[in-house]
């Protein structure tokens, strides 16, 4: 038979990529026959994934009955239902993460921002906290470390997560963003602007940027501005990270109270040399 090779997932669906030049009446002939022969066995899914070359394959796959589900520069990815169940195919990814970097000078109270060449706040004389957006694949705390040295040059650790809010449609009228704001503290002092993208960044006091008339009366900003302005003046806690790993075996991180954290981390680290003994 000439099915289409394909990998199996946890769900009874199949996953197909092509890999090998295909004639579109011939991968129309072999889709048709697995298509079938997936339904017999009772499969629920079918994923085909496209890389750039294969462009002339996508009607062929639509006139079928799939659908476009996702793209990356490199491939589309069309899935079909073909069981006679509910439609259980997860949506695309629906949110993007952001981060806000509040990196803290504590001798001085004072916090890094920036202004920026483009953008929503271009031409609008706002200082800001160094922001961006975490790569596929990047942890939080990794990825704001390094949005905060791309921009300014500045060498910062991770401490915790302060705060994090939803904003839906954000991204491409589409999108959900979910925009974490995390505390760093500089490992150097001495900025470099990414010439790119920042028109100037600079040490600011505390409550001057707090006290800056957009902070003021913009609620949102107001309130994270308030949460900075508390971090430099109280005992004030949030998300530390918990290094651990996946069911699978993958590096990941917990992020929860920062004295919990502390904690875990002694209790994991006496375990571990008691164990070592």
């Amino acid at each position: 038979m000439d099915i289409l090779n394909g990998e199996t997932d946890n769900y009874d669906g199949v996953t197909v990529t092509m890999d090998e030049p295909m004639d579109a009446e011939v991968f129309t002939h072999r889709l048709r026959a697995s298509l079938s022969h997936w339904r017999e066995q009772g499969k629920k899914g079918i994923w085909i994934k496209l890389p750039l070359g294969f462009a002339n394959l996508i009607e062929s796959a639509v006139t079928e009955g799939f659908r476009y589900h996702h793209a990356e520069p490199e491939y589309l990815m069309l899935v079909c239902w073909i069981s006679n169940t509910p439609d259980t195919i997860p949506a695309n990814a629906s949110h993007i993460v952001g981060v806000g970097a509040l990196v803290l000078n504590k001798s001085t109270r004072e916090v890094l921002v920036v202004q920026e060449k483009s953008g929503y706040f271009r031409d609008k004389n706002v200082w800001k906290l160094p922001t961006g957006v975490v790569h596929e694949g990047e942890d939080i705390c990794d990825g704001v470390a390094r949005e905060v040295e791309e921009e300014t040059g500045i060498i910062a650790d991770f401490v915790e997560v302060l705060s994090f809010r939803q904003s839906h449609k954000a991204f491409l009228k589409q999108k959900t963003d979910l925009f974490f704001l995390c505390v760093l503290t500089p490992r150097s002092y001495d900025i470099t602007e990414q010439k790119s993208e920042i028109l100037e960044a600079k040490w600011m006091p505390i409550k001057e940027y707090v006290d800056q008339p957009w902070n003021q009366k913009k609620e949102m900003f107001k309130i994270m501005a308030e949460i900075c302005e508390k971090k430099c003046d109280e005992d004030y806690v949030g998300f530390s990270t918990v290094e651990t790993v996946t069911g699978t075996g993958k590096k990941s991180f917990v992020y929860c109270n920062a004295d919990h954290a502390k904690s875990l981390i002694a209790t994991r680290d006496q375990a571990s040399s008691s164990s070592s003994l």
